[in-house]
């Protein structure tokens, strides 16, 4: 039995974080390269002064790459995102797209490419790069401060399925079963939290899932949609978190031992 739950376990980590994405409210600024891969000078044609231009519209507090930058940012380049445009031309069409990464260099936006027809160098490109970003219209930004020390603390860790070690996989496969009735010996390497005052953690919403939050406040876990009503995956727990009756149950690894610790959630 505990082999297929960990087995589903697995599975719903690697189904749910491919379709993850980065939450853009929880940055202020992007830097916009100051020249672009496939131009030889610096704001060659105005383009990335263009392109700042453009992503100021979408509420970013924008800089070029060699512009002063903010103390904060300048001591941190994971505060903000960095766009570049990318050059798809052919002979007769200048084709521009316009790309968005984090500070580790993934993608987290790609426009659609912009096409132009026009010959001149400078209205051409400037053409296809306003194509590109009218074709943003999913890149929807509102700033939430309150975000970022959350996003940080998701950005480019492993995906929980590479955390799963294979000798905690392996410490799973074997562990004994959780028992179910308080007659038999408690000595099998399972700690279980059990308070009929539950402790009440908060519910706020988030890219593909939730935050609960105490009232410190302090994030005490991530959680991550599944395609089971009512049971989440714990962001960098190896467990679930799942409702029992009026209860929540987080259930995890830690230090070898399953842990399990009952809450009560306000949405």
């Amino acid at each position: 039995m505990i082999k297929k739950t960990i087995f589903l376990l697995m599975l719903l980590v690697s189904n749910s974080l491919l379709s993850q994405q980065t939450n853009l409210d929880a940055y202020q600024y992007i830097v916009v390269a100051d020249r672009f891969d496939f131009l030889k000078e610096v704001d060659q044609y105005q383009t990335s002064s263009l392109t700042k231009f453009l992503l100021k519209k979408k509420g970013f507090k924008v800089f070029l790459s060699d512009e002063t930058l903010p103390n904060k940012l300048a001591k941190d380049r994971c505060l903000a995102l960095y766009a570049s445009v990318k050059d798809e031309s052919g002979l007769l069409t200048i084709k521009n797209l316009i790309e968005i990464k984090d500070c580790y260099g993934t993608i987290i936006y790609t426009s659609k490419v912009g096409k132009s027809k026009i010959k001149d160098y400078k209205k051409g490109y400037q053409d296809a790069i306003r194509m590109a970003y009218e074709s943003m219209e999913d890149f929807e930004y509102s700033y939430n401060a309150f975000l970022i020390s959350v996003e940080k603390n998701l950005e480019k860790e492993e995906i929980v399925a590479k955390n799963i070690s294979e000798d905690v996989v392996h410490n799973a496969m074997v562990a004994p079963k959780v028992l179910n009735s308080d007659k038999e010996n408690s000595t099998n390497n399972t700690e279980t939290k059990k308070d009929k005052n539950a402790p009440i953690l908060y519910a706020q919403a988030i890219d593909n899932g939730f935050q609960l939050v105490n009232t410190v406040p302090e994030v005490v876990f991530v959680l991550l949609k599944t395609s089971i009503k009512d049971t989440y995956l714990i962001k960098d727990k190896n467990g679930s978190f799942y409702k029992k009756d009026a209860i929540w149950v987080a259930e995890y690894y830690k230090a070898g031992q399953l842990v399990k610790e009952e809450y009560q959630i306000k949405f």
